[in-house]
């Protein structure tokens, strides 16, 4: 497998996780869990997701060490927690505890969408007409499920809080995209502490009571598997992909959350339901087919994450060297221009013409 093509594993592995958590997630609202109150399950996802990666990390690292992040990029941090880990979650409680799982996991396929646009439009990311055919697709696809059947009161909530839910998970993408060359235990740690602990905090004020033990354990499992290692890895991607692809990669993750409430849980599917996955499964298709290559510029550059010494990073050392690959540490780019197949990664954030 190519350095290109394994980039996007970690994508992938984002993607089932993320994809799973939904249609599980969707079995705990009604039982035990108050449906006027979101935020606690929300905050909850969350809370799991910040106490096992915390635990994980501090595994790693065979205690705590302080976080090495530069100052510019915490308003960044800070404004992806806010957007992903405090509103993201709570619209898609509220959306999932107003449609199916199936047809909540394939709508979830729009957050792709945004997070594109949001990458071209406001930060300058390069696309090509292929991404933006499957976006067309993708985006018809969610407007098939959205289509109101019955009382519209009853059938527009759901999609309208998904779609909020997919705009503010689309601006978190981006921003975390700023902060994606820093440590990712990190980065998800922060995120699940802060965001699971003023959700659950504000479930408790508005009269929320905790659920049972077994629930509790539940969402919290969910939470750490479903939106800690899922962020980790959606991190990750952001270093090797580019914030676009990531979330084109990313948007298989509905498949899995519709195929699990399917065969799993017993769902019941309409043809509505099945024009959608094909033209959201035709549009995914045109983004994993993707191939990006031209003659492109380097720029001077110092940062600093885990590499091997590859064609871009012929660099020397500043202390006694080990030989040991991967390693970490700041290092300079010097400028340079060639040719390969590449995607907008933390390497390749050049300007197209």
């Amino acid at each position: 497998m190519s350095d290109l093509h394994r980039a996007a594993l970690p994508a992938l592995g984002a993607a089932i996780l993320f994809g799973a958590s939904t249609p599980f997630a969707k079995q705990l609202i009604g039982d035990g869990f108050d449906l006027s109150f979101p935020f606690l399950l929300a905050g909850l996802l969350y809370l799991g997701s910040g106490l096992g990666l915390t635990f994980t990390r501090l595994v790693r690292d065979r205690g705590w060490k302080s976080v090495q992040m530069p100052p510019h990029e915490w308003p960044w941090l800070l404004g992806a927690i806010v957007f992903g880990g405090m509103l993201g979650p709570l619209l898609l409680m509220v959306g999932i505890s107003h449609t199916t799982a199936a047809t909540a996991s394939l709508f979830l396929n729009l957050e792709s969408v945004l997070t594109a646009m949001l990458a071209w439009f406001v930060f300058k990311e390069n696309t090509d007409r292929r991404i933006v055919l499957g976006m067309v697709l993708i985006v018809a696809g969610g407007a098939v499920l959205a289509w109101p059947t019955g009382d519209t009161s009853a059938s527009t909530l759901g999609p309208l809080a998904l779609a909020g839910a997919c705009l503010a998970w689309a601006i978190d993408n981006n921003l975390t995209r700023k902060v994606s060359a820093s440590d990712a235990l990190v980065i998800a740690g922060s995120k699940g502490l802060v965001a699971g602990c003023v959700n659950t905090a504000l479930a408790f004020v508005l009269g929320a009571s905790l659920p049972t033990v077994q629930l509790l354990s539940y969402a919290l499992v969910i939470g750490y598997l479903g939106y800690g290692l899922s962020l980790v890895l959606f991190v990750l991607a952001l270093r090797g992909l580019g914030t676009a692809r990531t979330g084109a990669y990313f948007s298989t993750a509905p498949f899995v959350g519709a195929a699990i409430s399917i065969f799993v849980f017993a769902e019941p599917t309409s043809t509505s339901f099945w024009m959608a996955a094909a033209l959201m499964g035709a549009g995914v298709w045109l983004h994993l087919t993707e191939h990006h290559t031209h003659d492109h510029e380097h720029v001077d550059l110092r940062h600093g994450h885990k590499h091997k010494h590859d064609a871009h990073h012929q660099h020397s050392h500043e202390f006694e060297w080990n030989g040991i690959e991967p390693h970490s540490h700041v290092h300079n780019h010097a400028a340079l221009m060639h040719h390969h197949a590449h995607f907008p990664d933390i390497h390749h954030r050049h300007e197209h013409p």
